[in-house]
């Protein structure tokens, strides 16, 4: 089976690839040196800081892993890949929510560089879905928990 290309701004792979690093040279060597300690201490059948640096180890170990395959399969979205006025992978879309008149700003991403408290949402959530191939003007209409949000775009730009 194909493995599923994953799509990264410049600074997404940036950001992926400097996570990498850190829990190959910082991370897995501080798990080490805890079990080693834990591990002096004796008998580990009773031992929950042994148990505790061993999830941690699983957990590095499972992220390294999930890092190393989706840089393999990584691809950076180039300039060309951003139409300019429309929503897309890279775009940033300034939006005004129609009840509270609110306004804020989103980058669209893919699902793995995603982080909302950046303001940076993924193409596969609920909003990006509805935002993308839009232009500025379209109203969009999202299903949330409470009910369903009316957004109007104002601008669509490429990447910043």
């Amino acid at each position: 089976m194909a493995e599923k290309e994953v799509l990264l701004t410049k600074e997404g792979l940036s950001r992926l690839e400097s996570e990498l690093e850190h829990l190959k040279t910082v991370k897995r060597r501080e798990v080490a040196d805890r079990i080693k300690q834990a591990l002096a201490f004796g008998d580990i059948s009773e031992n929950s800081e042994y148990d505790d640096a061993k999830n941690e180890q699983a957990f590095i170990e499972s992220r390294i892993a999930k890092l190393e395959k989706m840089l393999r399969n990584a691809r950076l979205i180039s300039e060309e890949d951003i139409q300019s006025g429309v929503v897309g992978l890279g775009s940033r879309v300034k939006l005004r929510d129609l009840e509270y008149n609110d306004e804020f700003e989103y980058m669209i991403v893919s699902s793995a560089e995603a982080d909302p408290g950046e303001a940076k949402i993924s193409d596969e959530s609920p909003v990006g879905k509805a935002l993308m191939g839009k232009k500025p003007g379209d109203i969009i209409e999202v299903e949330v928990p409470a009910g369903v949000v009316r957004y109007q775009i104002i601008a669509v730009n490429g990447r910043q």
